[in-house]
């Protein structure tokens, strides 16, 4: 007897009909391998032939279609409860609850097997079911795609009212702002023009007090400048008094009792001059000569 425990593929195909009585094909793929050789040896054949090539019994090569017809029972029962558009989307679904239902199965347990997996490749529907299916979704496409059409359509134009809106009221907050704008420079300018004419009043009032602090000033100056010609004009009378009836010549020498050599000598020519056609000749010393060219200088 020979038994291989190494994993088994077994591809399966087969149609079934759905909930609402629509004829499907289901195609998928069984994985699974001999956990206890001993246990199946016991309910199916493995004796080699003479040579030690093949089976003497079918069983080992049936031992697939076993294993996918349980797979067959389960999908029929699950099939049988689905309508055929939720048929066609459930493959993996499907396939999670196969794998569930076989591993637990009491025949797959009898034989000892152990199953490593399933999967379901495709669910397809008759060609005449597909054509009314992909019509159904055409049409449904074509119109989800008018509809979207008109969606963007009627958001095209609300984006376009909502930019128009938005527009409009910048502008109008524009125009406001400008207006603000314009206010405050209108305030600012007032502001300035009565500080200007704040400035322009008291710089008036500073020169009007000005001229009559000058006013007076001139006229406190003109008082004092009177009352110093006075002074002067009764020192000079005085002194005029003084000198009345006194000889010129002894006011002369007063004169020039304190006055400084250069004076002196000028006076001496000076009263020379006005005896010179009494003076026959005139002699002046070199040292003389000498001293007033150099003060001279």
């Amino acid at each position: 007897m020979a038994v291989t425990t190494s994993s088994i593929e077994a591809p399966f195909i087969f149609e079934e009909v759905t909930g609402d009585f629509q004829n499907i094909t289901i195609q998928g793929q069984v994985s699974y391998r001999i956990a206890d050789p001993q246990k199946i040896a016991r309910l199916l054949n493995f004796t080699l032939d003479a040579d030690g090539r093949d089976y003497i019994s079918e069983d080992p090569v049936k031992l697939s279609q076993q294993v996918i017809n349980v797979v067959k029972v389960l999908i029929k029962n699950k099939i049988e409860e689905i309508p055929l558009k939720d048929a066609l989307k459930s493959s993996d679904k499907l396939a999670q609850i196969i794998n569930e239902g076989i591993k637990n199965n009491p025949e797959i347990n009898s034989l000892g097997l152990e199953i490593l997996g399933l999967s379901i490749l495709a669910i397809k529907p008759n060609q005449e079911t597909a054509r009314a299916l992909e019509a159904t979704a055409r049409e449904r496409i074509l119109q989800e795609a008018d509809d979207a059409i008109y969606i963007r359509r009627n958001a095209s134009v609300e984006q376009e009212r909502i930019i128009k809106e938005n527009e409009l009221n910048t502008e109008i907050a524009v125009e406001n702002k400008k207006k603000q704008i314009q206010e405050t420079k209108m305030e600012a300018e007032m502001v300035v023009q009565k500080k200007m004419h704040e400035l322009e009043q008291v710089d008036i009032e500073f020169k009007i007090a000005m001229e009559q602090k000058n006013q007076d000033l001139v006229q406190l100056s003109a008082a004092n400048a009177r009352v110093e010609a006075d002074a002067k004009a009764y020192q000079i009378s005085s002194i005029m008094k003084a000198f009345s009836g006194i000889d010129p010549a002894i006011i002369q020498t007063l004169a020039s009792m304190e006055m400084n050599p250069d004076r002196l000598i000028a006076l001496a020519f000076q009263e020379l001059a006005e005896k010179a056609d009494k003076i026959g000749q005139l002699n002046i010393s070199p040292d003389l000569m000498k001293e007033l060219l150099e003060r001279s200088k």
